[in-house]
């Protein structure tokens, strides 16, 4: 990891110190970096749109794609990242015209699909994301992210809602016209 920074300097320091019993942070996977999430290896753009996602990635698999993560940040064959580079290819913009961040920065132990209580999420996006996010364009991508924002509606955050890219509701290019939509909404 270069000694670049993609976000700001006290929004690292709070991720590196948020912790809550069950999770592994991303020094326990050693993929601690000068960013809020290694997704912003490829999405850290200061004025784009941002986009705020469920969580990032299990322990697990953040261990065994280690070297791949630690340089693009994250797993383009997986279908949260197809369906989002269609929707950018449908409004031609690039990942990196994006800020990507997720609602928990936290990493399950066991896989994926683990539960994430409403309270550990609320506790990771109001310590950490609210804070990073405020004052941005903000694209909430599925319900948990929309649950973690909405409290914070019109106060804090303007935002729009879409649906995951992982959500079950058609085809990925059905998917990422409507998460296109909702990105040309901000833009």
């Amino acid at each position: 990891m270069s000694g670049k920074s993609f976000a700001p300097k006290r929004i690292i320091k709070l991720r590196r110190e948020f912790s809550l019993p069950g999770y592994k942070n991303l020094e326990d996977v050693k993929l601690d970096g000068d960013y809020v999430t290694p997704l912003q290896i490829a999405a850290h753009s200061k004025t784009g749109p941002c986009l705020v996602a469920y969580n990032w990635i299990d322990a697990p698999t953040a261990i065994k794609h280690r070297d791949f993560l630690a340089e693009y940040g994250y797993l383009p064959d997986i279908a949260f990242n197809k369906v989002l580079e269609l929707a950018f290819k449908q409004i031609n913009i690039r990942r990196e015209d994006t800020y990507m961040t997720q609602a928990f920065h936290l990493l399950p132990s066991n896989k994926r699909s683990s539960y994430i209580s409403r309270r550990d999420l609320r506790e990771s996006f109001n310590k950490i994301t609210l804070h990073e996010i405020r004052g941005r364009k903000v694209i909430a991508l599925g319900n948990d992210a929309d649950y973690a924002c909405k409290p914070y509606e019109d106060q804090y955050l303007n935002y729009v809602k879409t649906i995951h890219p992982s959500s079950r509701i058609g085809s990925h290019e059905k998917k990422a016209a409507i998460i296109a939509k909702a990105i040309q909404k901000v833009l």
